[in-house]
């Protein structure tokens, strides 16, 4: 009977063990369906070309962390920034909106938020990926930059902040970088107006002066009243454009924790390493999961803050640099995901929020990145080079390794694809443009859900592109086009960033349409003559158009004038406004890289 007992326990313990491994074991080639919530990190680069990365042809610049998390993981060659410029983009990935459905996109030039201390942000009612998997029970941190505004009426509302949208933890900038962050740097902020304005006090001070004089030597008989009241029209007048732009360092150029401000002004020098620390420390906190780890770099954004240890390293000047320190962080993160024993059981992403800033330079020195062979840069809405961005995504296990996907995907892709994971529920009250990309990921789905792509600048439409699935064809209809300065440059030299509006664009009536499919660089548009389907794709697309446009509601202008301005009211400030300044980091901040 013992005997007996043995012999029927060996029997169960091996059909047990024969079971767990048909469950966990599978045959190569084939990934996992999955039934627990992965821990999420998001990596977005700030202003990265899609050809500044090895792995998408660059063979100058050193990207090895990058490109390794391409070999281990899924490359998308057709990955689309719902725009070019950060506000926007950022927003649209956030949401999984096109921006325009939030009233983050703008109706002139300004198009991005201008302050820390303005109005214009992405609204309270907006449910970002970060608030749907809060609520699914993962913690949720973001580090790096925000740029999606902070106040709306009063210093401490924080109703556009971080931690009103989703987020459990913030460290990082609110703001954006510009070249005021660094002292070295020659002011970057609105330089025209900047000119402009002090021109305009120079003639009032020159008056106010010829005035006195003149009353004085008796060749006039103005009031001195007169004159007082023009010398504090002129000092009002300077003191209300200087309180802004003088200070931009610090009233933009902060470091927040939550709530609190930690760096007023930041110092730029340790940046890097701070924000790495808080990523180590972010990740080994919540190692035992799920969490959501949105890391939002401040490279590769002028002013090109970068440690000595990478400075003159490159082969392409200081923009390669910080290129490379980029990927080095990247490695980093990559890093401490291995060392907590988390590979397995975490999604990241790495992508651009738009393309490579082309018209930025100093001197003759080039500050902007490449796109490849792709045509345009940042600000353009329509061509590739604005808005093609590198996107990969690794999964061990669960994601194919090596993989190429060359099918249509978004940014905004990233929103329902996380929900999903996540077993959260998206909004139904609203549209979502974003598309789920597990099923083509794991090779469940041949072709992307994406067959009509709309490219925006600001809130004019600019271009469509059109996936005829059934041909593999790849149409792209360009309404509106640049200017390029100087003709045939390729960028708006002129202008420093090139317009979605006025005299500086071209309208074209018929569109100018290419076959990216056959032409990935848009070298040259098609014709009724040369293209045989012209009129049937054109009106294919017109009609798709439409169809966008009616699902399209009126909302608040988020990026209006009055929105964007500067508002003391609103200004974040560590102390009492406007003597702003504190460094609670200290010496603490200096970790070794």
């Amino acid at each position: 009977m013992v005997e007996f007992i043995c012999h029927l326990m060996c029997y169960w313990t091996s059909l047990i063990i024969l079971l767990v491994l048909c469950l966990f074991l599978r045959p190569p080639g084939s990934h996992a369906s999955v039934s627990y919530k992965p821990n999420i990190v998001l990596i977005l680069a700030d202003d990265l070309g899609i050809g500044d990365v090895g792995c998408y042809g660059n063979d100058t610049l050193r990207t090895p962390n990058i490109d390794r998390l391409a070999k281990e993981g899924v490359k998308l060659t057709q990955h689309i920034a719902a725009a070019p410029l950060c506000s926007p983009s950022r927003a649209a990935f956030l949401t999984g909106r096109y921006p325009v459905r939030s009233g983050m996109d703008a109706i002139d030039d300004s198009r991005v938020i201008l302050w820390t201390g303005a109005s214009g942000g992405l609204p309270p009612n907006e449910t970002t990926f970060a608030r749907i998997l809060q609520q699914q029970g993962y913690m949720t941190g973001l580090i790096g930059k925000w740029h999606q505004g902070v106040n709306c009426e009063s210093r401490n509302d924080h109703c556009h902040h971080p931690l009103n949208h989703g987020f459990d933890y913030f460290y990082g900038m609110p703001f954006t970088l510009v070249n005021e962050c660094q002292i070295t740097k020659r002011p970057e902020k609105n330089g025209v107006f900047r000119a402009k304005y002090w021109f305009y006090t120079q003639i009032i001070a020159i008056a106010v002066l010829t005035l006195g004089i003149a009353k004085l030597a008796g060749l006039v008989s103005v009031p001195w009243k007169i004159i007082t009241c023009f010398a504090w029209f002129g000092l009002l007048f300077f003191a209300s454009w200087f309180s802004s732009y003088g200070f931009t360092r610090y009233w933009d150029c902060i470091i927040m924790r939550n709530h609190e401000i930690i760096e007023q002004p930041m110092m730029v020098e340790r940046t890097t390493s701070i924000i790495l620390r808080e990523v180590v420390s972010f990740i080994e906190r919540n190692k035992h999961g799920p969490f959501l780890l949105f890391v939002s770099f401040l490279h590769v954004h002028t002013p090109l803050i970068t440690t000595e240890m990478f400075r003159g390293k490159s082969r392409y000047g200081l923009y390669g640099d910080n290129v490379e320190e980029m990927d080095w962080m990247v490695g980093r993160v990559l890093d401490v995901i291995d060392k907590e024993g988390l590979k397995n059981t975490t999604l990241m992403y790495f992508a651009s929020d738009h393309g490579g800033f082309l018209e930025t330079h100093e001197g003759k020195a080039h500050l902007g990145g490449w796109n490849g062979i792709y045509k345009g840069g940042k600000a353009m809405g329509g061509w590739e080079g604005g808005i093609r961005v590198p996107g990969i995504l690794r999964w061990p296990g669960v994601l194919p390794a090596d993989a190429v996907i060359e099918e249509p995907t978004s940014l905004m892709d990233i929103y329902p694809t996380v929900a999903h994971l996540a077993g959260g529920r998206l909004p139904q009250d609203r549209v979502i443009d974003g598309r789920n990309l597990m099923p083509l990921l794991q090779g469940s789905a041949q072709h992307s859900e994406h067959e009509f792509m709309f490219h925006y600048c600001g809130v004019y439409l600019h271009a469509v592109r059109w996936h005829q699935k059934d041909s593999g064809a790849l149409w792209k209809a360009h309404y509106i086009t640049p200017v390029f300065q100087p003709e045939g440059a390729g960028a708006c030299y002129g202008k420093g960033i090139c317009p979605c509006i006025g005299e500086g664009v071209t309208h074209h009536d018929p569109p100018l349409l290419f076959d990216l499919s056959r032409d990935p660089s848009e070298a040259k548009p098609l014709t009724p003559g040369i293209e045989p389907l012209f009129d049937t794709v054109i009106s294919k697309i017109e009609r798709a158009v439409q169809e966008h446009r009616r699902t399209l509601t009126p909302v608040p202008p988020q990026l209006s004038f009055f929105n964007i301005i500067w508002k003391p009211w609103l200004q974040p400030c560590c102390g009492t406004f406007p003597f702003c300044w504190c460094d609670k980091e200290g010496d603490s901040a200096y970790t070794a890289l």
